[in-house]
């Protein structure tokens, strides 16, 4: 009998180990994959937060103002791109103090405003330093939850732009002011001298009539380069271009011009040689030389000459000249001559009147069909404007 338990027994316990491992094999399984669950769940987290992270930071980098952060000692805890590109720096700037940063008193002044009263919009500063640009600033403190500070935001607005348009409108205005008080002073003068009596003498009232005339049709001229040019830069005016003979062009505005060619004695060449199509608006273009051969007979030598050729461009375009031989033009002045009411020569310029837009509004018809427009000059060896046109149609 006892050998029989022992054997029973002996049985049973090797069936409970079997048992016993078995189980412990699968409870040892169900722990490695709650384990590699628990990793699996850890990496996706921190891959998310990592994510997350990039996502702010691409962000933070994207913002075309510049954005500086400081800790609750004042030092820099973070600044993205369009800061660093601000202020032209390019090292590693967390960590360092805002003088260390920035190293600009006006900055430091909007930080101790702003420790003091929680927030500053609004303040305006110039930079000469980086190219006079002018920058708004607006700063905050930051807050923890018992309303204790733990930093300061700063943001930094580039507004160089929207203060030289502003400089530009009030220049236009005043120029326009200007040209157009000119003439009305004039005819109102001359009205005045006729309705006192000079309508009584014929000879006096004629030449007071022409005068008249003379400047009503400035003012006309001036309105109507005024429309033209709202309508370019607006997009408003529509360029219709069209295969067109370029020497044909060139030969119809020389025609219009000879007569007052003629008074200074200059001789109008055309050199455009051949048949040279260009794709253009036929009344644009003629537009465009007619400012242009204009401006070279007003400005060029008293017997003269103003040649107009053309020459094969880059790209499939055709670049053509217009040049006189006149007194020529400063350097400084070639660079401002396509803005409005710029004049090289005020005094000359006011003599042989005129509008002061021809070139701008010559500027924008080429650039409204995928031409540019520049000037060569020398002083004491005359002045060569060129512009191109596309060869074919788009």
């Amino acid at each position: 009998m006892w050998p029989t338990l022992a054997i029973f027994a002996a049985v049973f316990a090797i069936g409970f180990l079997v048992l016993w491992r078995g189980e412990r094999r699968q409870r040892l399984g169900e722990a490695e994959r709650h384990e590699k669950t628990l990793r699996e769940l850890t990496a996706k987290g921190e891959q998310k937060k990592l994510n997350f992270r990039a996502e702010q930071e691409t962000l933070f980098n994207s913002m075309i103002e510049g954005v500086l952060v400081l800790d609750g000692e004042g030092q820099v805890r973070l600044v993205n791109d369009a800061f660093q590109d601000l202020f032209n720096l390019h090292q590693n700037l967390k960590g360092r103090s805002l003088m260390e940063a920035v190293r600009l008193h006006e900055i430091e002044k909007i930080y101790n405003q702003t420790l003091v009263v929680g927030q500053v919009h609004g303040y305006n500063i110039e930079l000469p330093a980086l190219q006079d640009r002018s920058l708004q600033v607006n700063s905050t403190v930051i807050l923890d939850q018992r309303s204790e500070r733990r930093g300061m935001i700063l943001v930094f607005h580039d507004i160089t732009r929207i203060r030289e348009l502003e400089s530009t409108r009030r220049e236009f205005v005043a120029n326009v002011s200007h040209e157009l008080r000119t003439p009305l002073s004039l005819i109102k003068g001359y009205v005045e001298t006729l309705i006192d009596g000079a309508r009584n003498e014929p000879e006096v009232a004629l030449k007071f009539l022409n005068t008249i005339e003379k400047h009503a049709d400035r003012l006309t001229f001036l309105i109507e380069d005024l429309l033209t040019l709202s309508h370019l830069e607006s997009g408003q005016l529509v360029v219709n271009p069209r295969m067109t003979d370029l020497k044909n062009s060139v030969e119809r505005v020389c025609e219009d011009l000879s007569k007052k060619a003629a008074k200074r004695e200059i001789d109008l060449v055309n050199a455009v040689g051949g048949q040279v199509m260009v794709a253009a608006d036929g009344d644009r273009l003629q537009q465009v030389l007619f400012n242009l051969i204009d401006n070279a007979i007003k400005y060029g030598r008293s017997s003269g000459d103003v040649r107009i050729t053309a020459a094969p461009g880059e790209d499939g375009f055709v670049e053509v000249c217009v040049a006189d031989d006149g007194a020529g033009i400063a350097p400084e002045a070639c660079e401002r001559l396509f803005e409005r009411f710029f004049r090289a020569d005020k005094a000359r310029s006011r003599d042989q009147g005129g509008t002061g837009l021809g070139l701008a509004i010559v500027k924008h018809i080429i650039q409204s069909h995928g031409g540019e427009v520049r000037v060569e000059s020398q002083v004491g060896t005359g002045t060569s404007f060129f512009f191109t046109l596309n060869k074919e149609l788009f």
